[in-house]
């Protein structure tokens, strides 16, 4: 046996046979030595050329023998290459691990969970195993299903592979990058993804014997569940994600660990996943920016009056109650899709409650601080500030219930005061509230409650948040975990984002008897709500109403709003159906030229049969908005100025509640 050299090694000389540059070098291997040979040539420095192909390696001399040795090495530029790979792929674990280590300790003194299953699905799930397992036909039919299901897609995935067939496109917006298609691998990776995901719901769902609650829980996170386990959610199995660390040498992967590590610290310990570039805003410098004043200032909110954009406006104001879970700017992002400021070019007199952003010193505010407080103060500034005996209103989302709410209790004291009111995606029945009903039995309730004691009595911000980000969950959690983590890509500037991440706190009192009221008991339809000392009855409700309702709502579903709409009975009521979702489907400015809407005079016994007869229109839904509210607002006087009216203009809009952040 030979002895083992006392020095290293000597470099081995550069072969001076001619070269050709780019080409890898490589030492022919000795059966007999073969180890020392390999050991010898990871010494080879190759020679750099700086001209025309004037040297060649062994390789060349020999380019069957150098093809075949599997002791080949590669040249400079690929060696660099990898060398640089390797250190990203390093730095870039040492990035993840030390954040992970830092977020541990800045949850090491927080209390434990309140509760291992927060949401109650272990009870749900096993409710619907048990159903499962007393039928046993059922399960094996299940499993034949699957076993027919593979047995088809491999079938497929061999005639492409033999050219027979090709592979088509996802229209699932998670495997868009054409290689989910064109590679072989991950388009059998995608396809057998989708069908055991698609059959595991569809277990779930084919239960008929547990309680439609218990069992929409169970299908829901199950949902969440395959949703989170889809290929194109981790890195060895994302062809794009792969691609991108390619071709930059892993750098990609650096960047998204600097993103991850960076949204760790915002949530100082909790992932935080960044939806927008939120350097890029700033509120009442690019976004918020309509003129106007705030006029009136208490501890509940900030009312603004908006610059009038016509030389007349109709007589009676128009005043807007936003919901208190978020900013009110989301009428107000840029210029070009702000109703606020299209309202006004209409000749409306807008104005607009700026709810403060609640701290501990609120806690005990419950719906009779905002009926009174918010309702009637902010109503009676607007009559005083417009010298009128009454106005229009406008409830959005949560802000709509409170309004729906006021309305039923100034008609129970034959207050007037109110001319007509607008819904957008505002319940009042919550029967078929959506999924957020999946939150709101009582054992989550009491882990909210707790979660709000912990917090001094409100809800933090980032909560509410959370919920509606799981509602969700492939648009607002995982295309951001890809793109900002996987692919390493800044999150765009974009202002609705920006906004929807711009949460405030609720108070305890309020949040509480919100979600055991309305979610819990359906009180308010049922004639069993109590606020500002009346049991409030929507059907003595008189006022024409107008419902706006988005047809692809997650939060405010159409058939909930319906149900709302018909809940005043006695109401002159309109309502209209819009494209898209919550938010979009009502921040749809006509210039867009985006989706459409539908309308229809009547209000059958269901949505299903006013769809029937409503006619599509293409667009926004705003100009028929905007003729029926011309019609109940009053002729026209001369345009009102914010600074001259009775009211003292304490600062210019968007006002300072507005700016407080949570």
């Amino acid at each position: 046996m030979a002895k083992a050299p006392k020095t290293p090694p000597k470099t081995l000389a550069v072969a001076s046979a001619p070269r050709k540059p780019g080409r890898t070098t490589s030492a022919k291997p000795r059966a007999p030595r073969a180890k020392k040979a390999v050991a010898e040539a990871e010494t080879v420095i190759p020679a750099a050329t700086s001209g025309p192909s004037d040297t060649a390696t062994a390789a060349d001399a020999t380019p069957d023998t150098a093809s075949a040795n599997p002791f080949a090495f590669p040249g400079e530029e690929q060696r660099q290459m990898i060398e640089t790979l390797s250190i990203n792929l390093a730095k870039a674990a040492m990035t993840a691990q030390a954040a992970i280590a830092e977020a541990a300790l800045a949850q090491a003194d927080r209390p434990a969970a309140l509760s291992a299953d927060p949401f109650n699905v272990g009870p749900a799930m096993n409710s619907v195993m048990t159903s499962l397992a007393a039928r046993p036909d059922k399960l094996f039919a299940a499993q034949a299903d699957l076993f027919n299901r593979y047995m088809d897609l491999w079938a497929t995935t061999a005639r492409r592979v033999s050219g027979e067939e090709a592979a088509q496109p996802s229209k699932d917006k998670r495997f868009k990058d054409p290689a989910w298609a064109e590679n072989p691998m991950f388009d059998v990776m995608r396809q057998s993804y989708m069908v055991t995901a698609d059959w595991m719901n569809g277990l779930v769902s084919s239960v008929d014997d547990v309680d439609p609650r218990t069992k929409r829980r169970a299908e829901f996170f199950t949902k969440l569940l395959t949703d989170a386990f889809s290929p194109s959610n981790f890195l060895a199995s994302n062809p794009a994600a792969l691609k991108a660390m390619a071709d930059t040498n892993g750098e990609s992967l650096v960047k998204g660990m600097q993103n991850f590590a960076a949204d760790l610290e915002r949530g100082m310990g909790k992932l935080k996943i960044s939806q927008a570039d939120y350097g890029r805003f700033v509120v009442g410098e690019n976004v918020a920016t309509a003129p106007g004043q705030v006029v009136w200032r208490d501890e509940l909110f900030e009312l603004i009056q908006f610059d009038a954009a016509t030389d007349q406006q109709r007589a009676i104001p128009l005043l807007i109650f936003p919901p208190w879970i978020n900013q009110f700017y989301i009428l107000d992002l840029q210029p070009e899709n702000s109703m606020i400021r299209w309202l006004s070019s209409q000749g409306f007199t807008v104005f607009v409650c700026s709810w403060v952003n609640p701290d501990v010193s609120m806690a005990a505010n419950d719906f009779d601080d905002y009926l009174e407080k918010g309702i009637y103060r902010a109503t009676q500034k607007v009559m005083e500030q417009t010298d009128q005996d009454r106005l229009n209103t406008v409830g959005y989302c949560i802000g709509g219930t409170l309004m729906g709410a006021a309305l039923a209790h100034m008609a129970a004291r034959g207050d007037k005061r109110i001319n007509a009111t607008t819904f957008f995606a505002a319940q009042h029945d919550f029967e078929e509230a959506g999924d957020l009903l999946l939150f709101t039995d009582e054992h989550w309730l009491n882990q909210i409650e707790q979660q709000m004691d912990a917090a001094g009595g409100v809800l933090p911000g980032a909560a509410m948040a959370d919920t509606f980000n799981a509602l969700r969950a492939n648009d607002l959690i995982w295309s951001f975990f890809v793109s900002n983590y996987l692919m390493g890509k800044e999150p765009a500037a974009f202002d609705l984002l920006f906004w929807n991440a711009d949460q405030t706190r609720m108070p305890k009192a309020l949040h509480m008897n919100y979600l055991r009221s309305m979610y819990g008991a359906n009180k308010l339809t049922k004639g069993e709500f109590e606020i500002g000392g009346e049991r409030v009855d929507l059907s003595k409700v008189r006022i024409p109403l107008y419902f706006q309702a988005s047809r692809e709502d997650h939060i405010a579903p159409m058939n909930s709003v319906y149900r709302s709409a018909r809940a005043f009975s006695n109401a002159d009521v309109t309502l209209t159906l819009a494209g898209s979702g919550h938010i979009a489907g009502v921040v749809n400015p006509p210039s867009a030229n985006k989706y459409q809407h539908w309308v229809n005079p009547a209000l059958p016994d269901t949505l299903a049969e006013w769809q029937a007869a409503a006619v599509e229109h293409p667009g926004s839904w705003w100009p028929h908005w905007a003729q029926w509210l011309h019609a109940r607002s009053g002729e026209w006087v001369a345009a009102r100025d914010p600074n001259k009216g009775p009211l003292s203009p304490l600062e210019p809009a968007p006002g300072s509640y507005v700016k407080v952040k949570s």
